[in-house]
């Protein structure tokens, strides 16, 4: 039987994700591959090993998967065809290539959760003939089907005239949600079919960007609440027969229904705060799920607000970190740089987390962070 030191990880994506992946496989003392375009990549700077390749390159996947034991990802949007036949071979690789299809095709995705009776908003594919709606009329979300993330894929219509710069491409239409609230909560699942939650947190939202901005947690939610997102969360995972971490964002209604917005089938930008928040990571967590290992503890040890560090919107260029050594002065600030070899406006290049016993203090310590805080670059480049 090989030996647990002998194990091989395989990660697509050489991104922060997969950087904050890489940091506690090597705690555990496993190898690991990286399989990216970028030379140098936030997670290539500390694996073993990177390969050069595009992540839809099946060549290059292929060669990744069979020098490893277990291959993961960081990100959605990547050749699963390669992945289905390299698991049709007997190779490891979770979450399995057909959750990753239902995922990274946000209209698969709503009607997974419609056939599951998982509650959603309502929606309808739409052609470029007919993008304005009257089964929801104004505002309405549009979708893009495929390679929308970080606010990208996505637009609101408020009126007829934003009709014109609806998205050109493969989409559906969303009932727009008056929500109180943005959730989300991380749910993990190994391979033993072991399931656990981590608090509920809230999301906050750079309305200039729709990029997430700030996340606070434990969410400010009645206990009900909390354990409804909970079970949906728990159902959505289960249905999905998922092995590995996953984040499920959320709308609470203002009538208090909890909606399922999107599933991601890997780590997640809402999940950073258990890195100092919780137990275990859920870097750390991913880990034991696809190995096989039980699953740690998601007990939240102390409240914990994460911000988000944004590239300058009027810098472009080699990154120059302004403010930290006046936002390290703040008790319970801990920062994060991703190593990203260029800024460019809204890119994420780290994120800050903020832990103290009072939700609300850490939630005014964050807010002075985002004024000191600032990924800028050594040219100034105005615009884009």
């Amino acid at each position: 039987m090989k030996k647990f030191i002998d194990f091989k990880i395989g990660i697509i994506g050489g991104g922060q994700l997969g950087k904050m992946i890489v940091q506690e496989a090597k705690k555990m003392g496993l190898y690991v591959i990286i399989l990216d375009p970028t030379p140098d990549s936030p997670a290539g700077q500390i694996a073993d090993q990177q390969i050069l390749a595009d992540l839809n390159n099946g060549e290059k996947i292929e060669e990744l998967v069979n020098q490893c034991d277990i291959t993961t990802f960081e990100i959605e949007h990547i050749n699963t065809e390669i992945l289905k036949k390299l698991e049709e071979a007997g190779k490891s690789i979770f979450p399995a290539s057909r959750v990753l299809e239902i995922i990274k095709d946000k209209s698969k995705q709503k009607e997974f959760l419609n056939k599951f009776n998982i509650p959603t908003s309502d929606w309808h594919m739409i052609d470029e003939d007919r993008v304005i709606s009257e089964r929801f009329g104004f505002p309405v979300v549009q979708k893009a089907c495929r390679g929308g993330y970080d606010g990208r894929g996505v637009y609101v219509i408020k009126n007829k005239e934003d009709v014109e710069n609806r998205l050109k491409t493969e989409s559906f239409l969303e009932e727009y949600i008056d929500f109180d609230k943005e959730l989300a909560i991380i749910v993990a699942r190994n391979r033993k079919g072991e399931i656990a939650t981590y608090p509920l947190v809230e999301m906050v939202f750079d309305e200039e960007e729709n990029i997430c901005d700030m996340i606070i947690a434990p969410a400010r939610v009645d206990e009900n609440i909390y354990k409804r997102a909970s079970e949906i969360g728990i159902d959505c995972v289960k249905a999905l027969d998922g092995v590995g971490v996953f984040a499920i964002e959320m709308f609470l209604t203002k009538d208090n229904r909890v909606l399922v917005n999107e599933i991601a089938p890997r780590v997640h930008n809402s999940g950073h705060y258990s890195i100092e928040g919780c137990v275990t990571s859920q870097f750390e967590q991913h880990i034991r799920c696809i190995m096989g290992l039980p699953l740690g503890s998601t007990e939240l040890v102390i409240p914990t607000v994460v911000i988000n560090i944004l590239g300058d919107k009027e810098h472009r260029g080699i990154p120059d970190y302004a403010g930290i050594d006046k936002s390290l002065e703040i008790p319970g600030v801990n920062i994060h740089i991703y190593g990203k070899k260029e800024t460019r406006p809204y890119r994420k290049m780290g994120h800050v987390t903020i832990i103290d016993k009072e939700i609300d203090k850490a939630i005014e310590k964050a807010n002075r962070v985002k004024k000191t805080l600032k990924a800028l670059s050594k040219e100034v480049s105005h615009g884009e």
